[in-house]
């Protein structure tokens, strides 16, 4: 709004006229209010011109802030003139406000504040964790990297980056407790789906020589030539992290199963479910572990590895069923360019019995699957072929993926004399051996009854190894930069509860987006600080994956404007709306 004087002489008026923009795009104005004649006016003011020019702009700036509200509009001055203040922060990060909303659903200030009457600090445990949770997302770094970019966040830290490395020794002392309150918490938001439990290992490199602690020469699930230490990690048979616990880079996987699936049943009040692992874990003794009280379980078996007379029982090519029929089918006569034969499961069960175990072994035959591993091995000839011809040094191959395990390196001559130099070439018979096991597919288990489930129970492990992917990948949690033995639990814990609340996002809208998607999307949302007397406008694009997300979690940070009282009046609302969720879920489930 602005003053504007109009008329003749002794006849003039003083209007309120507003600025406005046509549909055309060009700028016009209108008149919004009259005040008054002006002789009249001037009088009230006892003829100072200055006095009522004051009053007038006054009731133009009122009636600017009373047409906003009703409107939303706001209009914000800038100055051609004056720079920014020096050393200001204008662009934040708003991402985390969701993350933020799950921590209060997750009541992790009540498990914070039980925390902190056991221990004897001063500083903010509970924004100290949930800021490392919100960078390892939005940021992941250093803890020192991580600090400083909370400072991007609309919340900054008021504590300082010693109490950071303070608390890293609480989260580790505390983390058994943390899990187990997360994971009774989490039931509020999805509940639980503990019938199948899936296990695995994995291991996270330091970008150090020495050896000490945790840190340890291993065997490097990244052949990197580094001290490692290994994770085991429990899922649910939603995806979603159940517990998970650290050992030595040295200690055998297989050893680390009991210890934490012992505290799941005492601690999480789980005793009743299916175990799956991969063949790695699911040893002969874990497997009968798995066999009392109400536990069963589901672990691949590696068909390589087997007796030759059961092996040769395993890929036998008759006995074979259809998934879903009883007839008996031979392999070879399947016509796999049909389609539907293409895409179906055919399956076999053979009786085993290890030690005091009665078990069955599954044995399923897939032209989908064969296709993919002939598919797969043909690009590594292909490579090994590229090696054979290059004048690059040889080596040995170190894994099963290696594409030199198909070259061969013939160091004689057909006569039986030492050749003059060595001869490498493609190992055909290398190639005929692993043909034999294409398509083919075991497990192990102790369940009687429907195949198709048990099909579909190990069909579902991916996920436990996207959790691992996730966690390597989009939150960087390797290599390990922290030294002692608790702050590198504490950096695991924190990891654990990035995941845990990535999961339950992508369960809350609808499993519709990618890891990527949703991640970026979080990572892009911005906003930008107009000034300090005014607010902020967001510098993200508006998609499907933000109005999913304001959508489900009740609140917007996309307005073309947000004043500053409206962001504190948001953390306000997360918080009660956190509350408000966790109270509903829990009418829903007891009442």
């Amino acid at each position: 709004m602005y003053v504007c004087i109009t008329g003749v002489k002794n006849n003039q008026d003083v209007y309120l006229k507003q600025s406005y923009r046509k549909e055309n795009g060009k700028t016009s104005s209108r008149i919004y209010k009259k005040l008054g004649k002006y002789n009249t006016l001037l009088e009230q003011f006892a003829g100072d011109n200055e006095k009522l020019m004051a009053w007038a702009k006054s009731e133009a700036a009122k009636e600017t802030e009373l047409y906003n509200e009703r409107t939303g509009k706001v209009t914000v001055e800038f100055s051609q003139a004056a720079c920014i203040p020096m050393n200001e922060a204008r662009s934040f990060h708003a991402g985390y406000l969701f993350l933020q909303q799950l921590c209060t659903e997750l009541r992790l200030d009540n498990i914070c504040r039980v925390i902190k009457g056991r221990h004897k600090f001063k500083y903010d445990f509970h924004a100290i964790l949930t800021d490392l949770v919100y960078a390892r997302v939005l940021s992941p770094s250093s803890k020192l990297s991580s600090y400083n970019f909370c400072k991007t966040l609309l919340e900054p830290p008021k504590y300082e980056i010693q109490d950071v490395y303070r608390a890293l020794s609480v989260i580790a002392e505390e983390s058994d407790f943390i899990q187990s309150e997360l994971y009774k918490n989490s039931n509020f938001i999805h509940p639980r789906n503990q019938k199948i439990l899936y296990y695995d290992c994995t291991n996270y490199y330091f970008e150090i020589e020495e050896e000490n602690g945790l840190k340890h020469y291993g065997k490097s699930k990244e052949n990197r030539p580094n001290p490692i230490v290994g994770m085991g990690l429990f899922m649910d048979a939603d995806g979603i992290p159940l517990a998970f616990d650290i050992f030595p880079g040295n200690q055998n996987e297989q050893t680390t199963l009991k210890p934490l699936e012992k505290k799941i049943i005492k601690d999480f009040n789980c005793s009743e479910f299916i175990f799956c692992s991969d063949a790695g874990l699911g040893s002969a003794n874990n497997r009968a572990f798995n066999s009392i009280g109400n536990r069963a379980y589901v672990v691949t078996h590696s068909l390589k590895k087997m007796k030759q007379e059961d092996r040769d029982i395993a890929l036998n090519p008759t006995q074979f069923r259809k998934v879903g029929s009883t007839d008996f089918i031979d392999i070879r006569t399947l016509d796999e360019t049909d389609e539907e034969v293409f895409n179906s499961i055919y399956y076999k069960e053979v009786p085993v019995v290890t030690g005091d175990l009665d078990e069955t072994l599954i044995v399923t035959y897939s032209p989908k699957y064969k296709a993919y591993q002939q598919k797969i091995r043909s690009r590594q000839i292909e490579r090994a072929e590229m090696i054979i011809n290059s004048p690059c040094k040889k080596r040995k191959g170190k894994n099963q993926n290696d594409s030199m395990r198909f070259v061969k390196n013939t160091a004689v001559t057909n006569d039986g004399e030492i050749a003059e130099k060595n001869v490498y070439e493609i190992d055909a018979e290398q190639i005929v051996k692993e043909e034999l096991y294409d398509g083919f597919y075991a497990v192990m288990t102790n369940l009687e009854g429907n195949i198709e489930e048990i099909i579909k129970i190990n069909k579902q492990r991916w996920e436990i190894e996207e959790n691992f992917r996730i966690m390597k990948t989009e939150f960087e949690a390797r290599p390990v930069y922290v030294r002692r033995d608790d702050r590198i639990k504490a950096h695991f814990m924190t990891g654990y509860i990035s995941l845990l609340l990535y999961r339950l996002l992508e369960k809350e809208i609808g499993n519709s987006y990618t890891t990527e998607q949703i991640i970026e999307t979080l990572r892009s949302m911005k906003m930008t600080l107009l000034n300090t007397a005014n607010g902020y406008v967001p510098s993200y694009p508006r998609t499907e994956i933000t109005d999913s997300l304001h959508k489900t979690f009740g609140f917007r940070t996309d307005y073309e404007f947000i004043k500053k009282s409206m962001i504190l009046f948001k953390q306000k609302l997360i918080y009660y709306l956190g509350i408000w969720k966790m109270e509903l879920h829990f009418k829903r489930k007891f009442l």
